[in-house]
């Protein structure tokens, strides 16, 4: 099935608006059960990729502690750097609240 960009943008808007002020136990229990656990462990793996970019692990090292392409290590690389960066911003939050 094509992807439909209009359908993703209203429902991931609309997901985010209902998990706005939500607690963390009831996000995590959210994205359980909305993702299939190979969807769940694709998922974690991407954000700690991320996570360990931040934190300036070589790409070839992280692609093979966590199994994944130099393709996906790169587009996170990319969003990482970009101005205004929703991983970096919630990095930054995530250390905050350490």
């Amino acid at each position: 099935m094509p992807r439909n960009p209009e359908l993703m943008r209203h429902n991931i808007a609309e997901m985010a608006r209902a998990l706005e002020g939500a607690d963390a136990a009831l996000i995590e229990e959210f994205l359980y059960s909305l993702l299939t656990p190979a969807e769940a462990d694709e998922m974690a793996k991407r954000w700690a990729l991320v996570k360990e970019l931040s934190h300036g692990a070589a790409q070839r090292r992280i692609a093979e502690d966590l199994g994944l392409s130099l393709c996906k290590i790169t587009r996170g690389s990319r969003e990482l750097k970009k101005e205004g960066s929703a991983f970096k911003m919630l990095i930054e939050r995530l250390e905050k609240k350490r």
